[in-house]
């Protein structure tokens, strides 16, 4: 199954309307550290699109570049044992989200409605930043559009 691509997730960032641009790189944004290097910002500015398999089901978790997602935490929101909480393997990120790994947006996924849950810990800043479809696309936006955009749910997701 091919990838989606940018054009995908600027379609579903234009639908929104609110003045979004996706932005392309030459050199590679796949990782917090390099998408922080290449845009010029904190780590912690960077929203990484973690994709969980949770009990069986999708969902998508929109974390801080500078944490990592306590996959305890996860458990305990779906009420199952940590084993059920499965990082996605590179080729279900392509087929079910749609993107590979180090390009997944936080929307215009393949598979329509998946749950977002949004990392708490990106609050702390008014601007973040998320991948584009690519490996060396992204897209800035207020934090707060972050959730209008995805409709996605504030949780206390990282580690501390």
């Amino acid at each position: 199954m091919q990838p989606l691509t940018t054009d995908h997730v600027r379609a579903a960032i234009d639908a929104a309307n609110l003045g979004l641009t996706v932005q392309e790189f030459s050199d590679s944004t796949a990782t917090s550290e390099l998408a922080a290097a290449a845009i010029g910002c904190d780590v912690g500015q960077i929203a990484k699109s973690i994709c969980l398999i949770v009990n069986g089901a999708p969902i998508l978790v929109v974390a801080s570049g500078d944490k990592q997602v306590d996959d305890r935490k996860i458990a305990t929101m779906f009420e199952v044992g940590r084993k059920k909480v499965k990082l996605a393997k590179p080729d279900e990120c392509v087929e079910i989200y749609g993107y590979a790994p180090g390009g997944v947006p936080p929307v215009g996924h393949r598979t329509p409605n998946i749950p977002i849950y949004l990392d708490a810990f990106l609050k702390r800043f008014d601007t973040i930043y998320a991948a584009a479809g690519s490996a060396n696309h992204n897209f800035g936006m207020g934090v707060n559009q972050l959730q209008t955009l995805t409709n996605g749910t504030w949780a206390d997701v990282a580690k501390e």
